[in-house]
């Protein structure tokens, strides 16, 4: 009874992880329906001279566009935006995005703690952090800045995950994540935020 108040004032939702995050994304946001009404923000660990494919991809198999994020674009509901390789993704507080090539956090730009982090800082609890797959600990430090803020976490269960680390120590910082699978994720992130679909 309490969680419909919470739903309703998510705004954006902020994803991370590395390795085997490409099949998990695939099973998740396709499912986003095309008026889903939140922004959307992904952080990929990929090498940083990488020609990324990912957004187009990505963008062909889903209902909502998928791109690579553009410095100073201002952040819509119902797209989701990809850091481009060799950048760190940042949110600003007046809601536009900002692209960076400031050190390496966890040996990684773009970093998914500077992305949580920022997006914390602008969205305080209408923000939701979702932390996938991957082989570091980057990612753990932004999900408990979501955590402090108010907002929503969601983990991998480490049993769904390809590479155990992120997820384990995204739940480490932040005890208060919701674990699910891929299959939970994809269906509590496609109907909890949407009010037509819960």
């Amino acid at each position: 009874m309490n969680e419909a108040p919470v739903r309703a004032k998510i705004q954006a939702l902020v994803i991370g992880g590395s390795a085997g995050v490409v099949g998990a994304l695939l099973q998740i946001l396709p499912g986003l329906p095309k008026n889903y009404p939140l922004a959307v923000m992904i952080v990929v660990h990929l090498p940083p001279d990488c020609d990324s494919t990912l957004a187009s991809l990505l963008n062909n198999r889903c209902q909502i566009p998928v791109k690579e994020a553009e410095d100073k674009e201002l952040i819509r509901p119902g797209i989701a935006y990809l850091a481009p390789p060799n950048y760190h993704l940042l949110v600003e507080p007046d809601f536009h995005l900002s692209l960076s090539q400031e050190e390496p956090v966890h040996f990684s730009r773009p970093s998914i703690d500077v992305l949580f982090e920022s997006a914390s800082d602008a969205y305080g609890d209408s923000l939701a952090g979702v932390i996938l797959t991957g082989a570091s600990s980057d990612g753990a430090r932004g999900l408990r800045a979501v955590c402090e803020s108010g907002g929503l976490a969601f983990v991998q269960t480490l049993e769904s995950a390809e590479a155990s680390t992120m997820p384990r120590a995204a739940r480490a910082s932040c005890p208060a994540a919701r674990m699910m699978d891929l299959a939970q994720l994809a269906v509590t992130l496609q109907t909890e935020f949407s009010p037509s679909l819960s």
